[in-house]
């Protein structure tokens, strides 16, 4: 069974920086992804960005092109999220997935973290 932890969320002002951390027990599948999602009360989880581990493509949602930036570092099995610019609608509960495909890690996850809550002040 996968682990995935998130870490780095916390309150923040509009326009200021987190960046996130996910760490993974172990990584189970060879050219497998790991991804980004956030629920904002009320809202559905939505997908923000994905990652290979095998050569570090990726993936975004148009919604956070140019302000969010996904990254890993395979010796750590860590997958960070760098956000910036944030807004107040950024504010949400954020979560690390893992998944083979992107088409599985966007559609169901096999593995999902606990969520780490990021509130940007106005």
């Amino acid at each position: 069974q996968v682990q995935l932890v998130e870490s780095g969320g916390g309150l923040v002002q509009a326009g200021g920086s987190l960046r996130l951390s996910c760490a993974a027990s172990e990584r189970t599948f060879r050219n497998s992804l790991m991804g980004w999602f956030r629920q904002a009360p009320g809202t559905d989880r939505t997908f923000l960005a994905a990652i290979t581990w095998s050569n570090g493509g990726t993936y975004y949602a148009d919604s956070v092109k140019g302000r969010f930036t996904i990254s890993r570092d395979n010796a750590k099995n860590t997958v960070y999220l760098q956000m910036n610019s944030l807004k107040p609608e950024d504010t949400a509960v954020y979560y690390c997935a893992a998944g083979r495909t992107i088409v599985v890690l966007t559609a169901n996850p096999t593995y999902w973290g606990q969520g780490t809550q990021v509130t940007v002040s106005s």
